[in-house]
């Protein structure tokens, strides 16, 4: 085997060792790692077994691999803020390194990176543990402006990264580790630090902000502001909720995102362009090979000056790594395969940033450029440009919905013709004109009008025809892994296979299917998948509350969590994504304890989502305001409901007598389980008083195993001393915000049922925990246990 065949080995090794080390729950030692690579390097120079040899060399480049993303993600790790400084009023120096944006309750949020830090009166510089260089800040109240000095010296209340964990659904605290950041917090005062020395990376992000305020000032009066500024330098914070929900329905983010199309368009553009002016030389002056090389030159420089323009993003610059290679393919007259290429730029970017797996885009991006390249590498490589651009999208369409279905996210139908539609318009039409109108605005600024309306018009086009196609809101029904994977395969092997009359048998049967999904559906009419055991989960949703109960194929929700318009919906971020990967579809009991936000956020969309079969509650009147207009569900109250069953399990209702209205008017959910001996108490927020009732009119049974869910998230108006001894729990768990401003659970609870010999564990520390009601007993599982290395594990209340 040649040299350059077993290069390409290591090559493929080394990017399989960086991806693999992401399934790791913990870190491997970074030492034995370099001693384990060195085996398989002498091993390589010792056979002669042409298969030993390339199997030997993968395996080098893997633990090579697993090596360098290693002590690149110990580094980060160790880059996070120390436990013993949260909360804590700390001062650091240091500058932006991103644009300020408004954020939810009238605040800014802003990147900061840290050049200095000042140490507590209570710590000298020696005792100062390591800090984390990069911040993700807010600024609240009325001072708060996006207008902020570059250079600061800020005081800030920190905590070290963290998010919700269940599960499914998006992770809050992998992207932070992805984004580098090494701390979260407020910002309690701010002053501009002349003093601060700027470096290279200082002064870039200086001039990138002073680009984006300077653009966002000339470009304000377009009808289309937010979509210009966010193809021209990659900036959506003027975004608006309305314009991710269609981007979304068309499945057309990726356009405002600044990746591989637009500085394909940007790089294809330079090139014609310089390529002609060149072209006009006298002849002999510049040589076909010199010819090439200027242009690869000039090309590499556009793109990267557009990229950095752009905010040099994490897909920014994958797609510069792209287009680099792509170019140097090019230059070299196609000596090199596109397939090798592709592999190039997998191990450059890799290299140069190995967190990249934990991007969606990293894995939709790559997937979708070797779909690309075998497709045009074989036999579409003559097709016409409609043809061309129909089975590329088609092709694409179909090779993405596997990973699609692995991260986690559905294929939108309406997608398919949207991007028909909206790639060609943003490649012929919107990115041609954004560029040359940027430099006619550069040039001559009386000519902004004449600008922004052309920009607008072309974007009008865009927008109008998105919203048009979004209002279809044609879904696929959620389908398996394997049936997606089997149906990608077959249509993959239509295009590339010549035989005519197997592409149209295969058209017509993948036509008939996809249609008949979409009639047929497996919306509320599918049943759910049964559970083996009687299981709790008791999610992770931060300072709120949603339990989820089920029994065969019965399942009771109880509450469904926070939600604040345009910020956060537990519904939508937790319950729908972790039912739908359980396999419900039909929610036969709605409990919502009572009407609070933080336990009944969410539930329109809860109802567009799920069949609801009835819904109780402690205020009905209330909650039945809050319930989708026309969803002809009947809300019971719970008072005086007497005993139910959910498959084989019992439920008993309680609500605190009289006329209660908040807190106490919460209604309590008793599941006993005989077969277990387990016995569930979900006690909503009742208070002490509530407590007093509860006790007294259902004299608690004894179990062999008891779970109590500690009353409004543990706070000191709950979990008195009669409730804790009455009860006498097993396990409490209490369901709050990771530090939270209301403090739960207050320390005298938490000492309260330590003295009581109560296990206990918080949803903000552990994660969604799970509860498996089996013959054996209670199994206990928390989803931080088993979550990979850059996640916290379980921590003590």
């Amino acid at each position: 085997m040649s040299g350059s065949f077993m290069a390409r080995i290591g090559l493929a090794g080394f990017a399989c060792g960086v991806i693999l080390l992401y399934s790791l729950e913990r870190l491997p030692p970074l030492y034995w790692l370099i001693c384990a690579t060195a085996i398989p390097f002498l091993a390589f120079k010792v056979v002669d077994s042409p298969g030993l040899r390339a199997m030997t060399m993968l395996l080098a480049g893997a633990l090579a691999g697993m090596s360098w993303v290693t002590w690149q993600a110990q580094a980060r790790q160790q880059d996070a803020l120390s436990a013993s400084l949260e909360g804590e009023v700390l001062e650091v120096s240091g500058y932006l390194c991103s644009v300020p944006s408004t954020g939810s309750f009238s605040s800014v949020r802003f990147a900061f990176c840290a050049e200095q830090w000042h140490p507590p009166d209570h710590l000298t510089d020696g005792d100062l543990p390591a800090m984390p260089r990069k911040l993700r800040l807010a600024w609240y109240g009325e001072e708060a402006t996006t207008g902020i000095p570059e250079r600061l010296m800020l005081r800030v209340v920190l905590k070290r990264p963290h998010g919700a964990v269940n599960p499914e659904g998006f992770r809050y605290e992998s992207w932070l580790y992805r984004k580098g950041f090494g701390a979260t917090g407020t910002v309690r005062e701010l002053a501009p630090d002349a003093d601060l020395d700027c470096h290279l990376v200082c002064h870039y992000h200086s001039w990138r902000n002073g680009l984006v305020r300077a653009t966002s000032e000339r470009l304000s009066g377009a009808r289309h502001f937010p979509l210009i500024s966010s193809l021209l330098l990659g900036y959506r914070g003027h975004m608006e909720p309305g314009h991710w929900d269609i981007l979304k329905a068309t499945g057309t983010i990726h356009l405002v995102a600044i990746s591989g199309l637009h500085l394909g368009l940007v790089a294809a553009g330079t090139a014609f362009v310089c390529r002609r002016l060149l072209l006009c030389l006298p002849a002999g002056r510049l040589s076909p090979g010199r010819l090439r090389r200027l242009v690869f030159l000039l090309v590499s420089l556009a793109s990267l000056v557009y990229a950095l323009a752009a905010g040099f993003s994490v897909p920014t610059r994958r797609a510069l790594i792209m287009v680099i290679i792509a170019g140097w393919i090019l230059l070299a007259a196609r000596r090199t395969g596109a397939f090798t290429g592709l592999l190039g730029a997998l191990v450059v970017v890799l290299a140069s940033d190995p967190f990249s797996p934990l991007d969606q885009g990293f894995w939709l991006s790559f997937g979708a450029v070797s779909v690309l390249v075998l497709l045009f590498s074989s036999r579409v490589r003559q097709a016409g440009w409609l043809q061309g651009l129909l089975l590329a999208q088609l092709a694409v369409f179909v090779a993405l919905w596997p990973i699609l279905q692995v991260l986690g996210q559905s294929q939108v139908v309406t997608g398919f013709v949207a991007n028909l539609f909206a790639i060609p318009w943003v490649s012929l039409v919107v990115m041609p004109l954004l560029v040359v109108g940027a430099l006619v605005m550069m040039i001559t600024p009386a000519a902004d009008g004449v600008a922004i309306g052309v920009l607008d018009l072309a974007f009008g086009v865009l927008w109008q025809g998105l919203s048009w196609l979004a209002v279809l809101d044609i879904a696929m029904p959620s389908l398996g892994l394997s049936p997606v994977l089997l149906l990608a395969g077959v249509v993959m092997l239509a295009l590339l296979l010549p035989f005519r009359g197997f592409r149209q048998a295969t058209t017509a049967l993948v036509s008939l299917w996809i249609m008949a999904m979409l009639v047929g559906g497996t919306g509320d009419s599918a049943g759910n998948t049964p559970a083996e055991d009687p299981e709790l989960w008791i999610w992770d949703v931060g300072q709120g509350l949603s339990v989820m109960v089920r029994d065969q194929d019965r399942v009771l929700v109880y509450d469904t969590g926070p939600a604040l318009e345009c910020v956060y919906s537990a519904v939508d971020s937790v319950l729908i994504p972790n039912l739908r990967a359980l396999g419900v579809h039909n929610i036969d009991t709605l409990v919502i304890s009572h009407g609070d936000g933080d336990h009944a956020g969410g539930l329109p969309h809860l109802f567009e989502n799920f069949g609801v079969g009835r819904v109780i509650t402690g205020e009905p009147e209330r909650v039945a305001g809050m319930l989708p207009v026309g969803s002809g569900t009947t809300v019971q109250s719970c008072a005086d409901l007497g005993r139910h069953a959910l498959g084989d399990l019992e439920l008993s209702f309680w609500r605190s007598p009289g006329d209660v209205k908040g807190n106490d008017a919460s209604c309590v959910l008793t599941i006993r389980n005989e077969s277990s001996g387990a016995e569930v108490v979900l006690p909503g927020d009742i208070t002490r008083r509530a407590e007093r009732f509860h006790v007294a009119d259902t004299q608690p049974k004894s179990a062999d195993f008891r779970v109590v869910l500690a009353p409004h998230h543990g706070s000191k108006t709950s979990s008195s001393e009669d409730w804790v001894r009455e009860l006498a729990p097993d396990l409490v768990v209490f369901s709050a915000g990771y530090r939270h401003r209301f403090g739960h659970p207050h320390t005298d609870v938490v000492s309260r049922y330590r003295s009581a010999g109560s296990r206990l564990l918080n949803t903000a520390t552990s994660g969604a925990v799970q509860l498996l009601l089996g013959e054996d007993g209670v199994s206990i599982s928390e989803a931080r246990a088993e979550t990979p290395f850059w996640i916290r594990k379980p921590e003590s209340p």
